[in-house]
């Protein structure tokens, strides 16, 4: 069950972040002095915690300790960013050496502070070329500035996951391309009754669970900062049209407050009550475990997949996506840096070990090998998120000194634009521009 690629609320990450930064920072001089092959215990923390995720993490580990029988790696799972910091604060023999984080947001954070490791040595000294086996872009949301403070560990790519039986009813024969299709698809999807719905074509409000402004973005092909690392969202015109866009949608299904009245009824995200499952929503943007978690909730509908629509005058970038994914990095207050690299490697470069943690809880494999591997258990549901993560247009936030601090800046702007509240939104984006701005330049 993926949890990354999440903002953490605004006030909750600057305070573990800013915590962790006066702990951590320059604390990672000579600790990567030990020896790889001395008898050694490294203390792994990481966020998964479905019996699913982790028996998946333990195999793997299992896997590892048999390669390496001078390391031993104790597990403690259902970690939060929070949690992280605080034990990274606090040191120890008890502090964590090795980190997964889902929060891909802080890794600008991460890596400006210090409290992760740089590991470009690392890979040097392994003679491993994380051009070769990373992905593109992947190595984008992993790094900052050139520090290589974190490696992704599998990956998430988002879509549009549909239902075909709806689909079929509404006498449609293929999913949207474009966003005009998509427009109609939702609205021909739509079932009113009264002031309520029994369907909606889609749940088009940006607290709808993946329907983010970020994922909306990506389809238009935005860039967040221009060429001098100054915010973009007036400069470039894709943000002011997705807003329009996406605020159309929102007009043309009935209106902020009547789908902000329906979606309040919606059942969990994470639980069989999903509104996808129940039929509530015929189309849903959303990651590759939607579909086996729509199977295993036990829907009666047989269920689609394709990449989210994008622009009408965009229909040649057709396939791509947002992309998003778990990373991995060592505490630089480690004394055992370089068994915990062992670790790292293994976990994040290890084909057979990608392959296997991926087919365990369904994400996308983050290394190109593992992306071709015969392994992988690809369904013709997964495999359109595998397209999506291969697609050279695919897209994600940048990493930024602020960590997600800028994203929950547009993302409230957002919030403002689609309940009516904003009157100029070229206006509007320029104010965001300068708050981004200067709290990027707070954070430097």
């Amino acid at each position: 069950m993926p949890r990354i690629g999440r903002l953490t609320p605004a006030a909750t990450l600057l305070a573990a972040i800013s915590v962790l930064a006066t702990a951590c920072t320059g604390q990672s001089g000579t600790a990567s002095a030990d020896d790889p092959k001395a008898d050694v215990t490294l203390n792994f923390w990481h966020g998964w915690s479905a019996p699913s995720e982790v028996k998946a993490i333990e195999d793997n580990i299992a896997r590892f300790e048999k390669a390496h029988p001078n390391i031993k790696v104790k597990l403690t799972g259902n970690m939060t960013d929070d949690k992280i910091n605080q034990a990274l604060r606090a040191g120890g023999d008890k502090a964590p050496d090795v980190v997964s984080s889902f929060t891909t947001d802080s890794v600008g954070k991460f890596c400006n502070s210090g409290a992760f490791a740089d590991l470009n040595p690392f890979l040097q000294k392994s003679g491993v070329d994380k051009a070769k086996v990373f992905p593109k872009t992947l190595l984008e949301y992993t790094q900052f500035n050139g520090n290589q403070c974190t490696l992704p560990l599998l990956n998430d790519a988002y879509g549009l996951v549909y239902n075909k039986d709806a689909f079929k009813a509404a006498g449609i024969t293929e999913p949207p391309k474009t966003w005009s299709q998509f427009t109609e698809a939702a609205q021909k999807l739509t079932k009113a009754n009264g002031d309520s719905y029994d369907q909606v074509g889609l749940m088009p409000t940006f607290h709808g669970y993946e329907t983010k402004p970020t994922r909306l973005a990506a389809q238009w092909g935005a860039r967040y900062f221009d060429a001098q690392g100054k915010s973009n969202l007036a400069k470039d015109p894709a943000f002011a049209q997705m807003l329009s866009a996406q605020k159309d949608l929102v007009a043309k299904l009935g209106g902020y407050e009547k789908l902000e009245k329906f979606r309040n009824t919606f059942g969990d995200e994470w639980n069989a009550e999903h509104p996808f499952h129940k039929g509530l929503v015929a189309m849903q943007i959303d990651g590759e475990w939607r579909p086996a978690m729509a199977k295993e909730a036990g829907v009666t509908f047989e269920i689609g997949t394709a990449p989210l629509p994008v622009p009408d005058d965009q229909i040649a970038d057709y396939g791509k996506g947002y992309v998003s994914g778990t990373i991995m990095g060592i505490a630089s207050a480690s004394k055992k840096q370089n068994a915990a690299w062992e670790l790292v490697k293994y976990m994040t470069t290890d084909t057979e070990a990608v392959v296997a943690f991926a087919n365990g809880i369904h994400n996308v494999p983050s290394t190109l090998a593992a992306l071709e591997s015969p392994n992988l258990q690809v369904s013709p549901e997964f495999k359109t998120f595998i397209d999506i993560a291969r697609h050279p247009k695919s897209s994600t936030t940048p990493a930024q000194a602020d960590g997600g601090t800028y994203q929950l800046t547009f993302e409230d702007f957002a919030y403002a634009v689609e309940k009516g509240d904003v009157a100029d939104i070229p206006a509007g984006l320029a104010k965001t521009d300068r708050q981004i701005d200067t709290d990027i330049a707070k954070a430097k």
